[in-house]
C-alpha cells in the first residue's frame, strides 16, 4: 500500500511538472474566443426553453435512476444513454450542460454583479443531490459526454492501480483551476476545452476536434477516459457518491463471486473481497497511516509554497494582462506587430499608465489565488494519500461507490441476475431436477 501511495504521488507530480514543462511549449491560448458571459433579461422564448431543459434533465434522471436501481436494466439504460446524446448532446449543443454550469456558480459566488439564472443553479444542483441519494445515475445514461464515450467501450483494458490513482486527481486539479479562472472572471475552461462540442455542434476548432478524436480511440481501449481522468464534475459526483443513501447492487441476492462482473466492467469499478488481514497487517496499516497523517500538512504546506510561484504564469492567462503585456513590448519596440485586442486599446485613447495598474492588481489577485490552488491541489494529494491507507471489508464483489458509473453492464453478466430474469436455471435446482 505504501507504494501505491508513493507511485500516486509520484504521479501527481509528473503530472504537474510535465504542465509546468508544456506551459513553456504551448502558446498562452486565446480566451476572447469563449467569453465569459454577462447578465441579462432573457427573452419568453429563452425561459421556455430553460424551463424544458430542467424538465428533460429531471425525467432523464428519474428514468436512468429507476432502471439503474430498481429494474436493474441494462438495456433501457443503453437506450436511455443514446437518448440523451441526440437531445443533449446534437439537438441541445451542449448547453444542457451541469458540468459547465461549475463555473457560472463560482462566477456568481465570487462577483456578485453576475446573477446566474435559476435553471442554471437547477441544472448544476440537481444530479449532485441525485447522486447523494441514488448514486452516479446522472453519468450512467444522461450526461452525453459519458454517453460518447460508452459507445465506443469496447476492448477495454485495465488501467494498473498506482497509474489509476495518480491519473484520478487530475479531475481535482482541474476542478481548482476552473473555479480559479471563472471565479476572477478570466475564462471558462471547462466549456474552452470541453473535447466534445465541436462533434456536437458540428464544428469548432480544429485542436479540440482531434482532441475528441483522440479521447475516442482512448476510449475504445479504456473505458471513459474524459470522465474518469479529466472531468471535474465527476470530480463532485464521485465524493457525493460515497455516501450515496442507496446504490446499485451487482447481484439482486447473494453474491457468489464468480469474478464475471470485475473482467466485463470496463472502468475498473468492481472492488474485490477483502481478506482478514493478520495482526501484523494491521500493525503495519496502523504505522502507514498515521506516517501520512503526519506528512498530510507538510504535503498542503509545499504545496502552499508552489503556489506562490504560480500566480505569475497564471496571471498571464488573463485578458488584461496580456493586453497589458502587447502594449508594453510595443511601446518598448520588442514587438513590430500590433494586435486586435492594442488596437482596440489605442483607439479607445485609454492611458496606459491606467492600464498597467489593472494588470498589476490583477496579478497580485493571481497571486492569492495560486496559493489558494497550491493548497487545494496539496488538499487533495494528502486525502488521496489517507484513503490508500484505509482498507474496509467485503465479503463479496461490490461496486466502487466512487468510480461507479452505475452503466448496468455488470447486471448482464451476473448469473444470479439472470437466474432472477429467468434466463439461467439456477445450477441448485437444476441439480436438484436431475
Amino acid at each position: 500500500m505504501s507504494r501505491r501511495c508513493g507511485l500516486a504521488a509520484l504521479g501527481l507530480f509528473l503530472v504537474l511538472s510535465a504542465g509546468s514543462v508544456l506551459g513553456e511549449l504551448i502558446p498562452t491560448p486565446d480566451f476572447s474566443q469563449h467569453p465569459i458571459p454577462t447578465s441579462s433579461v432573457p427573452s419568453a422564448a429563452e425561459t421556455a426553453r430553460e424551463y424544458v431543459d430542467v424538465v428533460s434533465l429531471a425525467l432523464a434522471l428519474g428514468l436512468a435512476t429507476y432502471w439503474a436501481l430498481v429494474t436493474r436494466s441494462r438495456r433501457s439504460l443503453f437506450l436511455l444513454s443514446i437518448s440523451a446524446l441526440v437531445w443533449f448532446g446534437f439537438v441541445r449543443k451542449g448547453c444542457v450542460c451541469p458540468i459547465g454550469a461549475t463555473q457560472n456558480i463560482a462566477l456568481a459566488i465570487f462577483q456578485p454583479a453576475y446573477v446566474v439564472p435559476l435553471s442554471m443553479v437547477i441544472l448544476f444542483v440537481l444530479p449532485l443531490l441525485v447522486t447523494l441519494f441514488f448514486g452516479r445515475t446522472f453519468c450512467a445514461a444522461v450526461c452525453p459526454l459519458g454517453a460518447v464515450q460508452e459507445l465506443v467501450a469496447v476492448r477495454s483494458v485495465r488501467v494498473p492501480g498506482w497509474l489509476h490513482h495518480a491519473l484520478s486527481l487530475i479531475p481535482f486539479v482541474y476542478l481548482g483551476a476552473a473555479v480559479l479562472f471563472a471565479a476572477t472572471g478570466t475564462a471558462f475552461l471547462i466549456c474552452r476545452y470541453d473535447p466534445f462540442v465541436a462533434f456536437f455542434r458540428l464544428n469548432g476548432n480544429a485542436n479540440l476536434v482531434i482532441f475528441g478524436v483522440c479521447l475516442l480511440v482512448i476510449g475504445v481501449f479504456v473505458g471513459r477516459p474524459y470522465c474518469r481522468y479529466l472531468c471535474p464534475y465527476g470530480a463532485l459526483l464521485g465524493i457525493l457518491s460515497r455516501y450515496s443513501r442507496w446504490h446499485v447492487r451487482i447481484p439482486p441476492d447473494k453474491c457468489i463471486n464468480c469474478r464475471l462482473c470485475e473482467d466485463v466492467c470496463p472502468y475498473g469499478a468492481i472492488d474485490r473481497p477483502t481478506v482478514d488481514p493478520t495482526p501484523a497487517d494491521v500493525a503495519r496499516g496502523r504505522q502507514r497511516l498515521a506516517a501520512v497523517l503526519l506528512t498530510a500538512p507538510l504535503i498542503v504546506v509545499a504545496f502552499a509554497l508552489l503556489g506562490t510561484r504560480l500566480g505569475g504564469p497564471l496571471s498571464l492567462l488573463d485578458p488584461e494582462v496580456q493586453l497589458a503585456e502587447q502594449v508594453r513590448r510595443e511601446e518598448l519596440g520588442l514587438t513590430a506587430t500590433t494586435t486586435d485586442a492594442s488596437d482596440a486599446f489605442r483607439a479607445a485613447r485609454r492611458p496606459a499608465s491606467e492600464l498597467y495598474a489593472a494588470a498589476g492588481a490583477r496579478r497580485d489577485r493571481f497571486g492569492h489565488l495560486g496559493i489558494a490552488l497550491g493548497v487545494w491541489v496539496g488538499l487533495v494529494l494528502a486525502v488521496k494519500l489517507v484513503s490508500l491507507s484505509v482498507h474496509g471489508s467485503r465479503s463479496e464483489y461490490e461496486p466502487n461507490r466512487t468510480g461507479c458509473v452505475s452503466c448496468g453492464r455488470c447486471f448482464w453478466y451476473c448469473p444470479v441476475e439472470q437466474v432472477r430474469l429467468g434466463l439461467i436455471q439456477d445450477p441448485a435446482e437444476r441439480m436438484e431436477s436431475t
